[in-house]
Order: C-alpha cells, then structure tokens, then sequence
C-alpha cells in the first residue's frame, strides 16, 4: 500500500523501513512489515510506532494496525530479545509504546490476520477494536521462552476476557483461535481475510459518522479510574454541551424527527379529510 499524505499531515513525508503507512483525511493505516520475519516487532518498529504516535497526537485521527503477508505479527523480534537484559527490561521498550498507543486521541482498530502472538498480540491488546479473519492464532507464549508477557497482557488481558481465560493464555501458552477468540469476546467480528481491511474501513467510517470531540472525551472518560467518576463524566459533559456540534446535531435530529412525524402524519390528515 503506497503512502499518502492528507493535506493536514505529514506521515507520508518520513521515512519508514518497517512500516507502510498511508495517511487519509480522517484516518492513518499502518501495515507492520517485516515479512521476513513474519513482522516481528523490533526496535526499529518499536521507533517508528513512536513516530506514528507523535503525529496522532498533534492531529488526532482514527488508527488502523494490520500486517502484511497474511501476518499481523508473530512476537518481539526473538533475535534482539534473546539479548536484552534486565536494563533493557526496566525500560520497557514495547510496554511503553502499547500504553501510547492505547492512549491516542482517537479510536485504534487492530485488523489481526494469521499470527498474532507475543509482543503482536500485547498491541492488538492496546487498541480499542480487534478484527480478525478465520485465521488468527492470538495468544501469549512467553513462558515458554522463560519470560513474562510484560508489555501489556499480564494486566489489559483479564480485562478483556475475565481471570480464567487469561491465565489459560499467560501461564499454560494457550492459543485462540479465531472462533475461540470471539466467544470471549477478544475479538469482535470475523472476515474473509480479502474482506479483512474493507471491514477495518466500515468501522472506521461509522467512528468517522460521530462526532470527533464526542468520541475523543468519551475514550478518556472510558479509560479514567474508577475513582474519577463520576464527577469526569459530569465535567466531561460540560465541555460537551457547549460545542457548536451538539447544538448542530441535536437540532439535525430534531428536524428530522419533525418532518418524519409530519410525512407519517399527511396521509392520515388526507384519509380524514376524505371522509
């Protein structure tokens, strides 16, 4: 997929070797590439994320993270793992990346494809939509490598798929398969992997039919702790009842309402008439 530069970005400017990433009007498609290696999160990728990030932050758009090659990404690159030490570890490379992007402005979709296992699978974890075709392998072998699965599942998984289920993944090496993933709510939709991307398109165009503040006040509020509410809920909505978009959509709504009602009521009032 060739790069595309929207006129309010600059994506399509950099320079990126394990990325293809084309960036439209409303939203940003990343495609983790490194086929040779099943996309393999490494370092590089790690930074070009971090680039990606940058960008979403100054110009918040919708983002969708696919793989190539029938792949989403098979793990942290093993290669560079097997000699990071325990420094390496308390910077938590992919851990912070994952909390970024779990916490850009505006909505992720993880259209997930084949292998999504390891540090792959800790990202699907972070965005806030997962997709996949028939043939997703979602899980966290980590302890298998003598390791933990430390850049996000050990604590977002029970989250997603209850305490039973995550520790059938995080300490017995479970493997979802697609069918198994949506039961548990993992994932939430299953596509024909040439559909796959068309479908990450269909939700990010009924993302981009609400309205953008709305959705990006409503996703810190979701995130907020517990404690915060619900006095962030009333703040939050403060900030909303003054927007030019709530008065605009609300009255759309009213129009609409009122000449249905008036349509609905025009045959009955002719039937009357006639009688």
């Amino acid at each position: 997929m060739p790069a595309q530069e929207s006129a309010a970005g600059h994506l399509g400017t950099l320079d990126f070797t394990t990325l293809l990433v084309e960036e439209r009007a409303d939203r940003v498609v990343v495609l983790l590439n490194r086929p040779e290696v099943r996309n393999a999160i490494d370092q590089r990728m790690v930074d070009e994320l971090h680039q990606v990030c940058a960008a979403l932050e100054q110009d918040p758009k919708v983002l969708i993270i696919a793989g190539t090659d029938g792949v989403f990404a098979s793990g942290a690159d093993i290669a560079q793992l097997r000699e990071r030490r325990r420094d390496d570890a308390l910077q938590g490379i992919n851990s912070t990346i994952f909390v970024r992007i779990a916490k850009l402005p505006m909505p992720v979709i993880a259209a997930l494809d084949g292998y999504c296992l390891g540090g792959g699978a800790e990202l699907a974890y972070a965005a806030d939509f997962r997709i996949g075709t028939p043939g997703i392998r979602i899980g966290n072998p980590e302890t298998g490598l003598g390791i933990l699965a430390a850049a996000g599942a050990s604590w977002r998984l029970k989250e997603l798929v209850g305490e039973p289920v995550a520790k059938q993944i995080l300490l017995a090496g479970r493997v979802l398969t697609a069918d198994e993933a949506l039961a548990v709510s993992l994932i939430t939709e299953i596509h024909e992997a040439p559909q796959l991307m068309d479908a990450a398109h269909d939700l990010a165009d009924r993302i981009g039919r609400q309205d953008p503040l709305a959705v990006r006040i409503t996703k810190s509020v979701f995130h907020a702790p517990a404690e915060a509410h619900p006095i962030i809920d009333q703040l939050a909505q403060g900030i909303l009842f003054e927007s030019q978009a709530k008065f605009d959509r609300m009255q759309t709504f009213l129009d609409k309402n009122a000449a249905r009602k008036a349509a609905k009521s025009a045959p009955e009032a002719e039937k009357a008439n006639q009688t």
